[in-house]
Order: structure tokens, then C-alpha cells, then sequence
């Protein structure tokens, strides 16, 4: 019998989504506000922040958010990757794909100084994996002077994220425990 091959990225998403799963409501609402804790004390620039609507029981950015005092914007998910329009807490939202929740289509386009981005999974190198379509690798590439902050519960961490060349490094990744640093000054 030969050795056991290596994890795919779906194989690896799917652990991670199941341990992350496993957390109950009051676990994802306390993780939610200590990792809004968190990132109200990243050195974050000036500029409109992005963040996403959460689904299912990806951590809530909104305490965060609400927490920093920054124009806000959600992605809308278009044919050709993510575009961001300008949206405040509160504000009605569409339907989108995927069960995603987006700004009403006549919402004015911005370009986010900041993403908060949901993930499957992390590694401490700042890689992640999505979801599996590509929506948020097109856009952190498209926006390569953005900082960018993974939100993500502990449970969902790896030891490494099988990375490819035209992966872009997360800035940061917050937990409910911890910032994970993850560029060299």
C-alpha cells in the first residue's frame, strides 16, 4: 500500500466548512464580536471598506464594520468577477446569485481601500481557500493596493493551503482568538 495522497483544496474546504459548522449560534455571535474587537485595532487606511453579507455560518463582518468608521460597500457578483457598490448599514438589498445578498442595482460602483473576505479556509502564510468559484481571487487581483483581512473562526485554520503562483497573500486573517500578521514590514 503506497503512501495516502495529498488533500485537494476540496477536500480541505470541506473539512474546514464542517468543523466550522459544527460551531453553534452563540459560538458564531461571540466569535463575531471578538473578531470586530479584533479588527477595530488593525492599522487599516483611509477608504471605503468591503465587506461581504454573510451566508450560512460564515463569520459576520458587521461588528466589525459598524465598529469602523469607513463608507462601506458590498461585492455584487457579475458575469466578468466582483464589482462593489457603496451601501449602508441598513440599506434595502437584492437577491443575487449563490444565495448572496447584494446592494439594490442602482447603487453607485466604488474601489475598496479595504476587503474583509470571507474564506473556507486559512494557513498562517495569509492563503486561503475559497469557496471554489473564483469570485474573490479575480477581485483581490484586480485590487493589488487593497488591504485585505480574511474573517475567519480558529476552527477553520490548516496547516497549509496547497497555494498557487497567482494566489494573493491575505494581509491579515482575524479569528476570534487572534490577528494573524501575515506580510513582513
Amino acid at each position: 500500500m503506497g503512501p495516502t495522497p495529498p488533500l485537494t483544496k476540496a477536500d480541505l474546504r470541506a473539512e474546514a466548512l464542517a468543523r466550522r459548522e459544527a460551531l453553534t449560534p452563540a459560538e458564531r455571535a461571540r466569535g463575531a464580536d471578538a473578531m470586530a474587537a479584533l479588527v477595530a485595532h488593525l492599522p487599516l487606511p483611509d477608504g471605503p471598506l468591503a465587506l461581504y453579507w454573510p451566508i450560512r455560518t460564515e463569520a459576520d463582518p458587521r461588528p466589525a464594520a459598524a465598529l469602523i468608521n469607513r463608507p462601506l460597500c458590498l461585492p455584487t457578483t457579475m458575469p466578468e468577477g466582483l464589482t462593489f457598490r457603496l451601501w449602508q448599514m441598513g440599506d434595502p438589498l437584492a437577491s443575487g446569485p449563490f444565495g448572496l445578498s447584494e446592494p439594490l442595482a442602482g447603487a453607485r460602483e466604488i474601489t475598496p481601500a479595504i476587503l474583509i473576505v470571507p474564506l473556507a479556509a486559512f494557513d498562517r502564510r495569509g492563503h486561503r481557500i475559497g469557496y471554489g468559484k473564483g469570485f474573490y481571487d479575480r477581485a483581490l487581483a484586480a485590487l493589488p493596493q487593497a488591504l485585505t483581512i480574511g474573517l475567519a473562526f480558529a476552527t477553520q485554520e490548516i496547516v497549509r493551503v496547497p497555494d498557487e503562483a497567482h494566489d494573493r497573500v491575505l494581509d491579515f486573517v482575524v479569528t476570534e482568538r487572534e490577528i494573524i500578521a501575515t506580510q513582513t514590514p
